[in-house]
């Protein structure tokens, strides 16, 4: 026997519709009632689930954040070589997701570019989902061993951030090809006569068995 197939819940329906309506028209160009009637769900439940049409936004970034982090984590993962080969290949995770249909870019920048600028809540769901963006990319700067993986995670956080934006723009993936191009740049960059280096002061450099002194780099980009 096949196992009973359920159906999904008025909420489920609701935040899928919405998710589905908010990517590609945008949150303020899609009404309550226009949800409420392809999801084909009564208007108290989502007072009842979500309080508003707010508190539903809120609710479908941090599902679509959870969902795409869980995605992205587990690409990157699956990314041949060494760290500083997934550092690039992050890119071609990037490419897959921009050739995607129904590909509208990051729901939480387009979220920000829509709402309200002196209205934190927004802003500090978004800088939740970054900075666990950001913790996969530093994780990988510190196996690669540069020599300031706080800047390279910061640059690739931006490199992220622009090709996204730019892939929205154009319609196109090519954006996540410079993006590889730019890392492979930043982390030569990263480098001291072809070796990397530790960030810790009085580390051995690589094959030398020399003892040297790392030194800081500026901050090449702050995340948004």
């Amino acid at each position: 026997m096949t196992p009973k197939q359920h159906a999904p819940r008025p909420g489920d329906r609701l935040l899928t519709t919405a998710t589905r309506l908010f990517s590609r028209h945008g949150i303020n160009a899609t009404g309550i009632d226009k949800i409420l009637a392809e999801a084909g769900v009564a208007k108290m439940t989502l007072y009842n689930q979500f309080g508003s049409k707010e508190g539903l936004v809120f609710a479908v970034l941090e599902r679509e954040g959870e969902a795409w982090r869980q995605w992205f984590q587990t690409a990157v993962d699956g990314l041949p070589g060494s760290p500083r080969d997934k550092l690039v290949g992050i890119f071609g995770v990037l490419e897959q997701w921009f050739k995607r249909d129904g590909f509208y870019g990051c729901a939480f920048i387009n979220a920000v570019a829509e709402h309200n600028k002196e209205d934190p809540r927004i802003r500090s769901l978004a800088m939740a989902h970054k900075k666990k963006i950001l913790l996969v990319i530093r994780d990988l700067a510190d196996q690669a061993g540069v020599i300031d993986p706080e800047a390279v995670t910061e640059s690739i956080g931006m490199l992220l951030d622009g090709a996204i934006i730019a892939a929205v723009i154009t319609g196109t993936s090519d954006h996540a090809r410079r993006g590889a191009d730019a890392v492979r740049m930043l982390l030569a960059s990263q480098t001291i006569n072809g070796q990397t280096l530790t960030s810790q002061t009085g580390t051995s450099q690589a094959g030398t068995g020399q003892t040297v002194a790392s030194q800081p780099v500026a901050s090449h980009a702050h995340a948004a």
